[in-house]
């Protein structure tokens, strides 16, 4: 089973609290950590913008993936949100295996 840490960054605390309930609740995410507001600095339509932004880190798995990819853009304000996953290679079995577990297939 290969786990997953998915990374989203929105625009607000509530959007965030949204997405994070609702993923966690679906069984498409085991958790989500919702992290401190950041600065994100990036260009987007040729022009160099900075917003202010809430992260979020969402344990996954592959085989939830694909559902949890399209739910996140189904809740999300921006037209591209960024929606990254980064394999989770190591961890505590007990925990990875509590991830699966919490994680519809």
């Amino acid at each position: 089973m290969e786990n997953l840490l998915v990374l989203t960054n929105c625009p607000d605390e509530e959007v965030a609290n949204a997405i994070a309930l609702a993923v966690v609740e679906e069984k498409l995410a085991a958790c989500v950590n919702i992290l401190p507001r950041v600065q994100s600095v990036y260009r987007w339509q040729g022009t160099v913008e900075s917003a202010s932004e809430i992260p979020l880190l969402i344990k996954t798995t592959a085989a939830a993936y694909p559902a949890l990819e399209q739910r996140i853009a189904e809740l999300h304000p921006y037209a591209v949100p960024e929606i990254i996953a980064l394999p989770i290679r190591h961890g505590l079995p007990a925990y990875l295996n509590w991830l699966a577990a919490e994680t519809r297939q």
